[in-house]
């Protein structure tokens, strides 16, 4: 199923810190070194590991502040970006501006192991929602980069990690003034003693 992407409707807010940025500008930073490096010819992207605490996925949003900047990166650098979560993968055409969504592993490798022996340049973002459960290393395709966002349980990423020598990027859940500031701007048209309520209840 492909539904076409670029539409005008508004999104839902997305709290950012600058913990979550920092990790973008490292991604970044690596797209960047391999466009310098290899003329953009040859790319040859590099493997992190993202490790928080339990619930960085949610609560700092960290794989979709992710996926929101690699599908605003340049095109013509970066043509598609997968997020897989759980059994369901995204994988998005920023070529064609579409989105398609497959069930199961085996199906995605299949479908970004094709792009890649086309030419095709993207990322990988794999968000472990069941504990114990890595990637597979069959998902490691030519030209496609990738980031596995994880909590410290090293049941979900050792064997990976050590297999694609992955670049770890170690990032803590927001601070009392981090959740604070999320909660006003939450509640920034309610009074103050709704603000107030909603702070003690977070």
């Amino acid at each position: 199923m492909a539904v076409l992407l670029g539409g005008t409707e508004s999104i839902r807010d997305c709290y950012v810190n600058s913990a979550v940025d920092r990790v973008w500008h490292i991604v970044k930073g690596d797209l960047t070194e391999w466009s310098i490096t290899n003329g953009g010819t040859e790319f040859l992207p590099k493997k992190r590991l993202l490790i928080g605490t339990p619930g960085i996925g949610k609560l700092m949003a960290a794989g979709s502040y992710l996926l929101y900047e690699l599908l605003q990166y340049d095109v013509e650098k970066l043509q598609g970006v997968a997020y897989l979560l759980a059994d369901r993968a995204f994988l998005f055409d920023k070529t064609t501006r579409t989105m398609s969504e497959y069930m199961g592993e085996p199906e995605t490798l299949n479908t970004v192991g094709n792009l890649s022996d086309r030419g095709v340049r993207g990322y990988i973002i794999y968000d472990v929602a069941e504990k114990g459960r890595q990637p597979s290393i069959d998902l490691l395709c030519k030209g496609w980069g990738m980031i596995l966002v994880t909590s410290p349980n090293i049941n979900n990423y050792q064997g990976w990690a050590s297999h694609v020598s992955a670049g770890q990027i170690s990032i803590n859940c927001p601070d009392k003034n981090d959740v604070k500031a999320m909660c006003a701007w939450a509640k920034h048209d309610a009074n103050a003693r709704e603000q107030e309520k909603y702070w003690k209840m977070v």
